[in-house]
């Protein structure tokens, strides 16, 4: 079989050479050519069967092929010449009860790492729930372990002790809102690295309990302390600590980032979107995630459509760059010219159609604003007449009986095919048709009907791009942020900082400046030096 396949090559080639024998040889290309053509159709259905088993299309005797069946290394070398096996080829493999596929090793990859964030994403929540729970139940057990275990040698300190029981319950009850209201709310966000001030918060806590602690077993429990009144003194002293630790809490967590002292720069990669914005003294991966909220707050909507334009006129315009060797080797005029006259020459045409190239986008430009203003047009008379035909039925509704009154969501698909083409065509050619399906229109539109809003108050969040939010949550990517510094992520921010937030089409470019020290001085002016005469002349006429 490969002496036939190469024979058959061979015979090809020489006809395309020899032209005189073309004709002649015709009927002999013919008939390798379908030789060829079924063998290599005997090629591409090869069946591959486990090694203990007998194929079935090839019927074997004793272990050996049978007369006039291809031999392994045969059937090999005709595998070796189809370069398309791959994509026809059917294979039958003895695989092994521990055998793994590929689709099943990159779902548990993706299995494994969702329960790693989910792990990342509750543990702070479950660290903090522990250390909540250890600090309110610990001057509690403080109080009853020696009413437990030494009750008769307990001294009675009377109305102090109860004083000081109110003082320890408003004050638990005020800590654990406190505690709650800081350190129980669900996380906004997945980051990097561990808060430093966060951790440091909870580790002070621990060794201020340990302590504590500590003392509370050498001095009273080994010695069974009979002054009942120093031990609940003990316990306020211990929930009063707890309070100063969170008063702290507040200040590193909450108070220090809100006073303004950089100034950030956010520049989209794709289409230079650029947003200025002042934050505090911040980490570099809290940086972040403020900076990151501020995008979904204020950045218009990410459109690759919009992109696209720009791209298609420099396609455009390099094939309009066209070479022609006259001088190919075949022709009469001579040899071909070097690689470095082609490259002057797309120069020199580079330089010709530079000319013309604004003149082309000022006319494309225009025309697009032409279409748009075209469209915008007839969307608005669309919607108008749509609204009015709607407040027509209202009024028509009054005077009707309660079982022919429309419903605002029937109302909203009854109006909505009259407007639909404008807005559709509209959307088209300002590309955010992707960005509005039927769905979300409709219920914009009930949305609008109820609450008797204008035709105008209906249009705004289709004539301009909106905010991120304003969008669903499959346009926003939420989860798919990547932070890149060459610094750490959990050292401060500083004059010239800059980092990238890497998502999945574009990026977000982040410089960090100093806002200046802005120093004010005052100048008194004398109210009197405002005073001036004005004399006027008899003769004069004013």
């Amino acid at each position: 079989m490969d002496t036939e396949s190469t024979h058959s090559g061979y015979s090809y080639h020489s006809s395309r050479s020899g032209r005189s024998n073309r004709h002649g040889d015709r009927s002999c290309e013919r008939h390798k050519a379908s030789s060829s053509k079924d063998s290599s159709r005997s090629e591409r259905s090869v069946v591959i069967n486990p090694p203990d088993t007998p194929s079935q299309d090839s019927p074997v005797h004793n272990g050996e092929p049978l007369p006039g069946e291809p031999t392994p290394a045969a059937e090999q070398g005709d595998e070796a010449q189809d370069d398309n096996w791959g994509e026809t080829t059917t294979a039958v493999t003895g695989t092994s009860e521990l055998s793994v596929s590929q689709e099943e090793v990159v779902g548990l990859g993706k299995g494994i790492q969702d329960r790693t964030q989910s792990f990342r994403r509750y543990l702070p929540l479950a660290v903090g729930s522990c250390v909540g729970l250890l600090v309110l139940a610990t001057p509690l057990v403080f109080l009853l372990l020696p009413a437990v275990m030494w009750p008769d040698r307990l001294q009675v300190c009377g109305a102090a002790c109860e004083g000081l029981f109110l003082s320890i319950s408003f004050k638990l009850l005020i800590l654990l809102v406190a505690v709650w209201a800081l350190f129980l709310r669900p996380s906004r966000a997945c980051l990097p690295r561990v808060c430093v001030y966060r951790a440091f918060l909870i580790t002070l806590t621990l060794l201020l309990t340990m302590s504590y602690w500590l003392f509370y077993g050498v001095r009273i429990l080994d010695a069974q302390d009979e002054d009942y009144h120093g031990i609940v003194q003990f316990a306020v002293s211990l929930v009063d600590s707890q309070l100063f630790v969170h008063y702290l809490a507040v200040v590193l967590l909450e108070l220090r980032q809100l006073q303004p002292c950089y100034s950030v720069c956010v520049i989209r990669s794709t289409d230079g979107e650029t947003r200025h914005y002042n934050i505090g003294q911040l980490s570099i991966q809290r940086a972040a995630l403020s900076i990151l909220e501020y995008y979904y707050r204020d950045f218009p909507l990410h459109n690759p459509a919009l992109l696209s334009a720009s791209k298609h006129r420099a396609a455009k315009h390099l094939a309009g760059l066209k070479v022609y060797n006259v001088d190919a080797p075949g022709n009469a005029a001579g040899a071909q010219p070097s690689n470095g006259n082609q490259s002057r020459a797309m120069v020199t045409a580079a330089g010709k159609r530079k000319d013309s190239a604004h003149n082309e986008l000022y006319y494309e430009e225009a025309d697009y604003e032409r279409r748009v203003r075209k469209r915008r047009a007839r969307l608005v008379v669309a919607v108008e007449e749509a609204f009015t035909h709607v407040r027509r039925m209202k009024k028509e509704d009054e005077r009707a009986t309660p079982s022919d009154i429309m419903d605002v969501r029937e109302a909203a698909l009854a109006i909505f095919p009259s407007m639909a083409r404008a807005l559709q065509k509209y959307l088209r050619t300002t590309r955010r048709q992707h960005c509005h399906s039927m769905e979300s229109i409709q219920k914009h539109l009930a949305f609008c009907l109820v609450n008797n809003m204008s035709p105008k108050a209906f249009l705004e969040a289709y004539l301009v791009p909106g905010p991120t939010l304003q969008y669903g949550p499959e346009r926003w990517m939420a989860d798919q942020w990547t932070l890149v510094s060459e610094a750490s992520v959990t050292s401060g921010i500083k004059q010239g900082t800059e980092f990238l937030l890497k998502c999945l089409d574009f990026s977000l470019a982040i410089t960090i400046k100093t806002i200046p020290y802005i120093r004010l001085t005052e100048e008194y002016i004398d109210p009197k030096s405002h005073k001036f005469l004005l004399l006027l002349q008899s003769e004069t006429s004013v």
